[in-house]
């Protein structure tokens, strides 16, 4: 049986796909850490406010991303769904 290699496209996607990923659970991590330095140095609450709309950010780029890759991949696969 033999090994169909990926295509460009295949490629760019998946490269795509782990760049949102990556940015999804770094976001999440550098969330999580900010609001317990903040818990524990009183950080003011402006600080808290700035570094969740930076997280909000991150999130809808990712679901925009997320979108843009699920349409990507209906278009490259084949009619009966394989």
């Amino acid at each position: 049986m033999t090994r169909l290699q990926p295509t460009e496209d295949e490629v760019r996607l998946a490269r795509k796909g782990r760049k949102v990923a990556l940015v999804v659970a770094a976001t999440m991590v550098l969330w999580f850490g900010v609001q317990l330095a903040g818990a524990a140095f009183g950080l003011p609450v402006r600080i808290a406010f700035l570094f969740d709309f930076a997280a909000i950010a991150a999130f809808v780029w990712a679901l925009v991303v997320t979108y843009q890759l699920w349409q990507a991949r209906g278009s490259t696969r084949p009619p009966n769904g394989g």
